[in-house]
């Protein structure tokens, strides 16, 4: 995944000029729906908004969708380490990364984006020069309406008698502390001057006595206070007395108020609370309302998301996947049919070569491993199943049998088939060479989205990568196979020949394998004999002379985490529905035609 920046959810990815993460662009695999399945799309990050295109080439011709990042929620998937889905509403996005890590780098990049995307987030208000501070709490305070305090308007009374009391103590805190400054201000003089004075009367009047210790005797006889006395008022003309009984007072207020503050306060709070546990209790009955409806929505909505596909932790049971791709099937017969009345076959000018072209080996690189296909197939394939009872007979319609034989490997079904048939009017030839020829392959297979020949290894050998419908819920799937059609002539001259088209996957440079599809493995074989029947007389061998005796085997290995029973409903449905269709195509493109040995 090539990304224009990365991003770990830190302060390096906001940009320090603007303010806002920085913007993330990468190649993400979106899941489109059941039918496309995962795409490569390239996703934008960039002001709180995820945008995709179809490619980063085709960016001037718009986005093909977006999703606002402000209410979105960014699910990682519990089992696939690189997937992660963004849903807003009723509206989703599946997305995979590259590997975990970069699974680990959008989300941490989109969790910021969204972070940032709400206008009180810190960068948002740093963005806006907001700060907030009492004043603007105050403000904010001011402007809510007054009809939710009408309860508590006595608190707001009694805040208001704080507020003066506030103010009346402090003023009385300035006053005391003056007084208690010049107090002591008045002392140190008073002893300074004491002090003093008592030195020189120690020195001018030896003999003055002070027997009361508190007078001076003055030199008329009289006496005279040391110190005198303090005025009433205090120093500085300050009522000591009037203010401390106003400061206790003004304390006592104070008390009072809080204590009545906390009681209306302690009533209120019992009251909000039984308020808020109401509301929560709302609270948690709408949301377990909403999860429930959002549940139910999505799987209605998002049915075909990838979470109801396939796999092992798919949210469709096994019921509902085998109801889903028994309906797919019948829509597909349906149309099918349609197709067949309306249509009117164009003939193909595909001449049928001589038996002697495709009986050599061949030089290819394959040439062995087709050899020795096709030598287990002559003894393998052909064996009578009467006496093994790990076969049993699961369909018989007429001259067709089909048999199974259950194995499984891993959880995954890998059930060896096997039908006999017998077809009037055409021989083996024929029929090998309208299961072999590619040019006709779309005219009786109606199961084939996509085909192709990656490489023509001789005239009898060729390399097919095919892509089949998709029946929801399961993946599409696709196989890659080698393709030789073989004449073996018989040992004695009393048995048929044998014609035998055999398919097996190989791997090849050109088709690998892609998430888009689950990658099959086959091993088909088609074997054919013609029996005849002497006609009267001395008349020519015609087509009601001929039977055509056809086994035809399939060991296939389906691959992906389909259910064990629906894989079995499904080939007890189809390989009968294939054979009848397959040999009436041989049977219409061969009548009245020359009979081809």
């Amino acid at each position: 995944m090539s990304e224009k920046s990365s991003s770990s959810g830190s302060d390096e990815d906001v940009d320090p000029e603007s303010g806002q993460p920085v913007e993330l662009g990468g190649i993400l695999s979106k899941w489109t729906n059941y039918i496309h399945g995962w795409q490569d799309r390239w996703v934008v990050l960039k002001n709180n908004t995820l945008s995709y295109y179809k490619s980063e080439d085709e960016r001037e011709y718009g986005c093909r969708g977006s999703l606002c990042l402000s209410k979105a929620v960014i699910t990682p998937h519990e089992f696939d380490e690189c997937r992660f889905d963004i849903s807003v509403n009723d509206s989703v996005w599946y997305l995979r990364a590259e590997d975990p890590e970069h699974r680990l780098q959008w989300i941490e990049s989109i969790e910021l984006h969204k972070a940032e995307s709400g206008y009180g987030s810190e960068t948002s208000l740093r963005r806006h020069g907001s700060m907030l501070s009492l004043t603007s709490a105050a403000s904010a305070l001011s402007a809510t309406s007054t009809s939710s305090f009408k309860k508590g308007h006595r608190l707001r009374e009694k805040l208001a008698e704080m507020e003066t009391f506030r103010d009346i103590l402090c003023r009385q805190v300035d006053t005391l502390q003056k007084y208690f400054d010049s107090c002591a201000d008045a002392v140190s003089k008073d002893e300074f001057q004491r002090d003093t004075e008592v030195e020189e009367d120690e020195d001018d009047f030896p003999n003055t006595t002070r027997p009361d210790g508190e007078y001076n005797h003055n030199n008329n006889g009289s006496k005279e206070k040391l110190f005198p006395p303090t005025s009433p008022k205090g120093m500085n003309g300050i009522d000591f007395k009037g203010e401390a009984i106003t400061f206790k007072a003004t304390t006592a207020g104070i008390l009072s108020t809080l204590s009545h503050c906390i009681e209306l306060m302690v009533k209120r709070e019992d009251s909000w609370q039984k308020r808020v546990d109401k509301e929560l209790e709302k609270r948690r009955r709408v949301e377990d309302a909403y999860k429930s409806a959002m549940n139910e929505l999505k799987k209605k909505s998002h049915y075909g998301g990838p979470d109801y596909e396939e796999g092992p932790n798919s949210l469709i049971n096994e019921d509902e996947f085998f109801d889903a791709v028994e309906a797919a099937l019948d829509r597909q017969d349906k149309i099918e049919e349609q197709c067949q009345s309306d249509k009117v076959r164009k003939p193909r000018l595909t001449p049928v070569p001589p038996g002697d072209a495709y009986s050599t080996i061949g030089t290819h690189r394959y040439a062995t491993k087709v050899e020795e296909m096709v030598q287990n197939h002559m003894t393998y394939s052909l064996q009578d199943m009467g006496g093994d009872a790990n076969w049993q007979l699961v369909i018989e319609e007429g001259e067709m049998k089909v048999y199974r034989r259950e194995v499984e490997e891993n959880g995954i079904v890998l059930d060896p088939l096997k039908a006999t048939h017998a077809v009037k009017g055409v021989t083996g030839h024929e029929v090998c060479h309208y299961f072999w020829d590619t040019a006709v392959r779309l005219d009786w297979e109606t199961t084939i989205e996509n085909f192709n020949v990656v490489e023509t290894l001789s005239d009898n050998a060729v390399i097919v990568y095919q892509t089949h419908k998709r029946v929801w819920p399961a993946s599409q799937r696709d196989v890659l196979y080698l393709s030789a059609i073989r004449k073996l002539f018989a040992t004695n001259e009393n048995d048929p020949d044998t014609w035998l088209v055999c398919n097996f996957s190989v791997d090849h440079d050109n088709a690998a394998p892609t998430n888009r599809c689950v990658r099959a493995k086959i091993n088909v074989a088609m074997i054919c004999q013609t029996l005849v029947s002497p006609p009267e007389g001395d008349k020519e061998i015609s087509r009601d002379n001929i039977l055509c005796k056809i086994t035809y085997v399939a060991n296939v290995n389906p691959g992906g985490w389909a259910p064990a029973s629906v894989l079995r409903a499904v080939a007890k449905r189809e390989y009968p529905k294939f054979l009848k269709r397959f040999t009436s195509y041989v049977q219409e493109k061969t009548a009245g035609k020359p009979i081809l040995f």
